[in-house]
This record gives C-alpha cells, sequence and structure tokens, in this order.
C-alpha cells in the first residue's frame, strides 16, 4: 500500500515514501500474528524476540527469510511488536477488512471463531462491524462488494 508518492508538491522537494509495514503493539506478539495470519492468509516472514511481522506467503524467501517487498508491490506487512504497557484508549489508527467472495456475515462468524470479538465504540449502527482482534486492537470488517 502505497501511502506517498508526491512529486515536487510546491515545495521543489521530491517524497518517495513507500509504507506497507504498520506496527502494532502488543503483549504477544506470536500469538496475535498468529491470529492475524488465520485471519488475513499471511504467513510469518521474519521474528525475532521482540516482534514478529507477516505478510504475503509469497513474501517468504529461502529458510523463512523475508524477500523485499519491492517498491510498489502494494504488499503490505504487518509487525507485532512487544511492548510492556497495556492498550489504553481506541486506536486512532486502524484496518479496515473487506470480505472478497463470502458475505460480511459469513466473515464476522470466521474471525470470532478465530478469536476476534465484535465491539461497540460508539459507531451506532453502521454497514461495518466493529471487532476486536485478541488483544483488543479494534480493525472494522465491512460489507461485502
Amino acid at each position: 500500500m502505497i501511502l506517498s508518492r508526491l512529486s515536487g508538491a510546491g515545495s521543489g522537494f521530491q517524497t518517495h515514501f513507500i509504507a506497507y509495514r504498520p506496527g502494532i503493539d502488543c503483549h504477544q506478539p506470536e500469538a496475535l500474528a498468529d491470529f492475524w495470519c488465520a485471519a488475513l492468509g499471511f504467513a510469518v516472514i521474519e521474528r525475532t524476540a521482540e516482534f514478529v511481522s507477516i505478510g504475503s506467503p509469497a513474501l517468504r524467501g529461502e529458510g523463512g527469510l523475508m524477500r523485499s517487498a519491492g517498491e510498489g508491490s502494494g504488499t503490505p506487512i504487518l509487525t507485532f511488536a512487544r511492548v510492556p504497557e497495556g492498550k489504553g484508549v481506541k486506536n486512532r489508527l486502524h484496518l479496515d477488512l473487506t470480505p472478497h467472495g463470502v458475505s460480511q456475515e459469513e466473515e464476522v462468524r470466521r474471525l470470532i471463531i478465530l478469536g476476534a470479538r465484535p465491539i461497540d465504540i460508539g459507531q451506532g449502527i453502521q454497514e461495518w462491524v466493529v471487532m476486536a482482534d485478541p488483544e483488543g486492537n479494534e480493525f472494522c470488517v465491512l460489507p461485502d462488494r
């Protein structure tokens, strides 16, 4: 997912950012990575004592080492980093998931089986379903399109 590819936006500077690796703070990176791998069809592509990164299985090279996603590949990588503090407030940034080939209701049921739960953050009646992963990080399941 390319967030910015500005070229001389009036300032005389060029900016080339490829943001494909959002980080999610958590207590148990391995467990949360397992949940999100199952939810997204991803695989672990990098692991240390302090973080676990997941992404498309196509990013796994020989010996399980991560290949470069490459500029413009559109392949997101999620990194789960171990932190001591707990989650205190609603996330300001979250994932929106759009089901493909199944209904929103079917996808919500599948995510509940994996360990997510529907939550109410005061959103009222909406066409999307707000959920939390096993560590309480919010995400939304959008209607199937």
